[in-house]
């Protein structure tokens, strides 16, 4: 909803597009961080309680950067309102335990996954509208009256839920584990930036970054309640799945958020479509598409399988992305829209769905929280990765068509290697400890007393 507004922040608050940037880097980064914890907190609080005082908190994020005087107190703002980072997350484990019926929470995973994707179609237009007439202050005043909303639609029509057994917080282990991820973020973020980026302070954070991550795992493998035990995050179900996510956020998200777009506008090289209307013809029919398909991708995933429907994704997105490349050249908006809606059906529509059902039905019974976590904060780092590498593609290859082709042919290739580790992901129905082989076994039990 901010982005078409971006520009109305700048002049409005009498600052620069690089400080206004900084409060969107400053977003998305405290969203990534939150979500590698808070959804293991509801577990063991109670996940409506999480839920609602992150939706409230929001809501205050939202006011604040509403009536924020200067771009310092909006960054403040925009980080209150990272607690809202792993709101799909929280919401898709209180639906699993609500919806027992494995072919109705496929579907009903479908719809809620494509809604959260698919509105970012209609709100794009609904920002640049409010921005345009009441200024960008309205925006977030909407989105606050939306939270408050949501604060008590959740209060009042959701069942409270926790982990079977409820045990303290590991805050011990969630202070290197978000260092280090923080830390990745901002290098990449800065690494994006290419010839004017700080390459001393990329490292250094690199660096940083691996100690945390080392620093952690010494610390799950001794704490006597780990956010994740050392034998979870060793199993296929978590590597193989954090891998996928990463791999294939990288090779597509700089692509649709930025070198398609980027292309649409570009009348060398491209049609030459104008900054009011490339959002028409790019990122508005790109999430309605996944927002109409991905209640078919659920539906599929409950006769198929999560992990067959995923790489079915895979292979359709590699293929759009192969024809982007043959299409860079040439493209006119005609192309440019078939292009968008086909890698809505197969990115938004489908990939986007399977990883985040995968990371809800691949989780142990003992800890739903932790997959989902780590797979959110996944999605956020490989966002971070893809325009940082995509981007220096393109920049590479500037003089050979605007290196349009080049960054998108890199991002096929990394498509390709997410494909090839998806075929490590364990199928849900393999592994034994899972919410759904806890109720099978249940059942049968059942059954049995009732015989």
């Amino acid at each position: 909803m901010l982005s078409p507004a971006l520009k109305t922040m700048e002049v409005e608050l009498e600052t620069t597009e690089a400080q206004i940037g900084l409060t969107q880097t400053a977003f998305f980064t405290a969203a990534a961080l939150f979500s590698l914890f808070l959804p293991r907190w509801g577990d063991l609080i109670g996940r409506r309680k999480v839920l609602v005082g992150m939706l409230a908190i929001t809501a205050v994020g939202c006011v604040i950067s509403a009536i924020a005087p200067n771009v310092t107190v909006l960054f403040v703002g925009r980080v209150i309102q990272g607690v809202c980072g792993p709101t799909i997350s929280l919401t898709l484990i209180m639906l699993r335990q609500q919806v027992p019926n494995e072919k109705q929470y496929a579907l009903l995973m479908g719809i809620l996954a494509s809604v959260n994707g698919g509105i970012a179609g209609v709100d794009a237009l609904a920002g640049g509208w409010l921005a345009g007439t009441f200024g960008f202050r309205s925006i977030f005043w909407v989105m606050a009256v939306i939270c408050a909303i949501g604060v008590v639609s959740v209060r009042l029509f959701t069942r409270e839920s926790t982990a079977e057994e409820t045990m303290p917080m590991d805050w011990l282990g969630v202070l290197p584990l978000t260092v280090s991820i923080g830390s990745l973020l901002i290098a990449f973020n800065e690494a994006g930036k290419l010839a004017d980026a700080n390459w001393l302070m990329v490292v250094g954070l690199l660096v940083l970054g691996g100690i945390g991550i080392a620093v952690f795992l010494k610390i799950e493998a001794k704490v006597p309640h780990p956010l994740v035990t050392v034998t979870y995050l060793k199993q296929r179900r978590t590597w193989a799945l954090l891998s996928t996510t990463v791999l294939t956020m990288t090779s597509v998200f700089a692509v649709m958020n930025g070198i398609i777009p980027n292309l649409a506008q570009d009348a060398t090289y491209g049609p030459g479509v104008d900054t009011n209307m490339v959002s028409w013809y790019t990122l508005t029919p790109y999430a309605l598409a996944g927002l109409v398909f991905g209640p078919i991708a659920g539906t599929f995933a409950a006769k198929l399988g999560y992990k067959r429907m995923l790489q079915i994704g895979l292979v359709g997105m590699f293929i759009g992305l192969l024809i982007a490349v043959f299409s860079s050249g040439m493209a006119n908006e005609w192309v440019l829209l078939f292009i968008v809606i086909f890698m809505g059906v197969t990115y938004a529509g489908t990939v986007n769905i399977m990883l985040s059902g995968l990371g809800i039905v691949l989780s142990p019974a003992d800890n739903q929280g932790y997959l989902p976590g780590m797979n959110a904060g996944a999605f956020n780092l490989g966002a971070g990765i893809s325009f940082a590498a995509l981007f220096a593609v393109v920049s590479m290859f500037k003089d050979a068509d605007g290196g349009y082709a080049a960054g998108i042919i890199a991002g096929a290739i990394i498509a390709a290697i997410a494909f090839c580790t998806s075929m490590l992901i364990p199928k849900p129905e393999t592994i034994d400890d899972t919410v759904a082989a806890r109720d099978a076994r249940e059942a049968l039990e059942k059954m049995k007393i009732d015989a």
